[in-house]
């Protein structure tokens, strides 16, 4: 059985596993300057499934079960990636949870991945895990339009305590296949970040499943952004097994849970955005969250359904157009 000593050296061994398939899933890899070692899964590279797939266990440090799966909306069959986990808790929040911006002169990306454990990005997220991470190397996933350069390796590697030439990063913008399957693949930890910030003690989630429609590259990035959150918001389904009690507050957190809850559920999320001014602080941030969410409670051994997806939305995110022999 492997340690969760490090979450770190867990996510080193699938990022050199990618590189050894680099060819086959279209990755390409740089070595900066400095020894940091990118691996691009769809900036200049063009990546696709199956560097999506790499992304998603780098970003839980190999400590979930994802795969490819069928999605059907309303009779069309979509891929769709499903998520298992023992280790809910620390693979989605203390590892995959995209919490860190990534600034260093002109560059910018979304951090997720092992390496955030080691820069305690956010702080107060790892003190409620009590959860303290070691290592010598540090793996990050940067969701970004753009590769990194050296002076954005040295600020993520001085943020971890470790030299450049032991980080690795893999790249992938969101307008890529691979950029939009990691997103999907976040549905469990979607539904366990929304149960964090309702004071949720999300320790009490011993197992965690999903699964959500990967969208389909619709536009520019923000379009993208658009549409791989509502696979999620309307399309994700989640599977928790919690031992909690009492078993009234357990509830009270369930349907508080789903992203239906949230006064800007709806409509597609980027018409929400573009009527917020594309700001998210503007955004009710209650709508992020699985679509459907399952809890079997080992204390009352009972289970409880909340929410649903919502195929209508997702057919007008997605912008599918129904072409006949006729038309």
């Amino acid at each position: 059985m492997r340690t969760l000593q490090s979450l770190n050296e867990l996510g080193l061994e699938v990022f050199e596993e990618m590189l050894d398939y680099a060819d086959e899933l279209q990755v390409g890899v740089v070595e900066l300057e400095n020894g940091t070692i990118v691996a691009d899964a769809g900036v200049e590279a063009l990546g696709g499934l199956g560097a999506g797939i790499y992304l998603s266990r780098i970003c839980m440090a190999d400590l979930a079960d994802i795969q490819p799966t069928p999605f059907e909306i309303d009779g069309i069959t979509i891929p769709g990636v499903q998520v298992g986990t023992d280790h809910p808790a620390i693979s989605c929040m203390a590892s995959q949870c995209a919490m860190w911006q990534v600034k260093a002169g002109k560059y910018f990306g979304m951090g997720s991945g092992p390496a955030r454990a080691l820069a305690r990005k956010t702080k107060d997220l790892y003190d409620a895990l009590e959860f303290e991470e070691y290592a010598d190397v540090g793996v990050l996933v940067l969701e970004s339009e753009t590769l990194p350069d050296e002076e954005a390796s040295k600020k993520i590697a001085d943020a971890c305590g470790i030299d450049p030439a032991d980080l690795r990063l893999a790249v992938a913008p969101t307008d890529s296949v691979a950029g939009l399957v990691q997103v999907s693949a976040r549905v469990v930890e979607t539904g366990l970040h929304k149960l964090f910030t309702l004071g949720f003690d999300i320790r009490t989630i011993k197992m965690g499943w999903g699964r959500a429609p990967i969208a389909p590259v619709v536009g520019k990035a923000t379009k993208c952004m658009g549409a791989s959150n509502d696979a999620i918001i309307y399309g994700g389904e989640t599977y928790y097994t919690v031992d909690y009690e009492p078993f009234d507050e357990l509830l009270g957190y369930l349907k508080a849970t789903p992203s239906e809850t949230s006064k800007d559920y709806g409509a597609p999320f980027y018409q929400t955005f573009k009527a917020c001014g594309f700001d998210f602080f503007k955004v009710d941030h209650h709508v992020f969250a699985p679509a459907k969410v399952v809890m079997n409670d080992l204390k009352s051994r009972r289970t409880l359904v909340a929410g649903r997806l919502n195929p209508a939305v997702l057919k007008e995110s997605f912008g599918f157009e129904v072409v006949n022999r006729e038309g």
